[in-house]
C-alpha cells in the first residue's frame, strides 16, 4: 500500500455510465485514492505500468483487450477486482482462486466487501494467478488467435495467420511477423501448446514454423533438413521436427 491510509487505485471500463457508478460508490471510502480512469484495455495496460497502483477494479468483457489480456501485459499485476457480467457459473473460477469479483450490477454493499477482501490482499502482497483464472473461467480459448505483445508503454496485437515462424530466444521467443520481430517473455513449449496444431509444428528445438510460409524443403546433411520460407528465410529442420513434417506436408 501506498501510505498509511491511501490505496491507490485505477477503475477500468469501457462504459462510462459503468466508471460513474464504480467512482460514486468509492467516494465513501475515503482511503481509496482513484489515480486513473480507463475506458479500454490499451489505456490500462500503461496506466498500471506507469502509476503502480494498489489495487485496480477491471471489467473482463472490453473490446480489443479483456481484463485477462490486460494483466497478461503487466509485469506484477496490482490487487485486482474483476467486474463481470458474466453468469455464476462462470464466476466458479474467481471463487475457486480467492480473488474478489462484483458480478454487475452490484451494490454499494457487494463493493465494500470486494474492498476489504482487497486489502487483506495488500497486506499480504498476494499474487494471483492470472493464466489459471483466464483457463478456468473459459476465457482463454485454445488454440489462440492472437499473441499480445508489450513494446514499451505500446501493445503489439499479432494475429497468429500473420506469423512466419517463430524462435527461442533463452526465456523469450522471437515472433517474426510481416518483416517484423516482435519478442515476447514466455518459454517456447509454453507457446507450442497454445497454438493451432494444424497450422504451426516445431520443426526445431529453436524453431516453430507456420505450415502455410513454406516453399520448399530441402537436404542439408545427413540427418537433417532446411526449410525454405517464400520470403527466402532457411529454418533448420529436426530429424524429430522432419517426421512432424511428413505427415502434414
Amino acid at each position: 500500500m501506498s501510505s498509511k491510509n491511501s490505496i491507490r487505485t485505477i477503475i477500468v471500463d469501457d462504459e462510462e455510465p459503468a466508471r460513474l457508478v464504480l467512482r460514486e460508490f468509492l467516494s465513501a471510502h475515503e482511503e481509496i485514492k482513484i489515480v486513473a480512469e480507463c475506458s479500454n484495455g490499451f489505456d490500462a495496460v500503461k496506466a498500471i505500468t506507469e502509476s503502480k497502483p494498489d489495487l485496480v477494479i477491471l471489467d473482463i468483457q472490453m473490446p480489443k483487450l479483456n481484463g485477462f489480456e490486460v494483466l497478461e501485459l503487466v509485469d506484477q499485476p496490482p490487487s485486482i477486482i474483476f467486474a463481470t457480467a458474466y453468469n455464476l457459473y462462470a464466476v466458479k473460477a474467481f471463487e475457486v482462486h480467492a480473488v474478489d469479483y462484483l458480478l454487475k450490477p452490484f451494490s454499494k454493499g457487494r463493493l465494500t466487501e470486494a474492498l476489504e477482501h482487497a486489502k487483506k490482499q495488500i497486506k499480504k502482497n498476494i499474487s494471483i494467478p492470472i493464466q489459471d483464472i483466464a483457463s478456468s473461467a473459459g476465457m482463454k480459448s485454445l488454440p489462440i488467435e492472437r499473441i499480445l505483445v508489450k513494446d514499451g508503454s505500446k501493445v503489439h496485437v499479432i494475429p497468429v495467420d500473420k506469423i512466419d515462424y517463430i524462435e527461442a530466444q533463452d526465456d523469450y521467443v522471437a515472433i517474426k511477423s510481416d518483416g517484423k520481430t516482435h519478442l515476447k517473455q514466455e518459454r517456447m513449449a509454453e507457446l507450442e501448446k497454445e497454438l493451432d496444431k494444424s497450422k504451426f509444428v516445431r520443426v526445431h528445438r529453436s524453431y516453430i514454423l507456420n505450415l502455410e510460409r513454406i516453399a520448399r524443403i530441402e537436404l542439408y546433411a545427413k540427418d537433417s533438413r532446411m526449410a525454405i520460407l517464400k520470403d527466402g528465410t532457411k529454418l533448420l529442420i529436426s530429424r524429430a521436427g522432419y517426421d512432424k513434417l511428413k505427415t502434414m506436408l
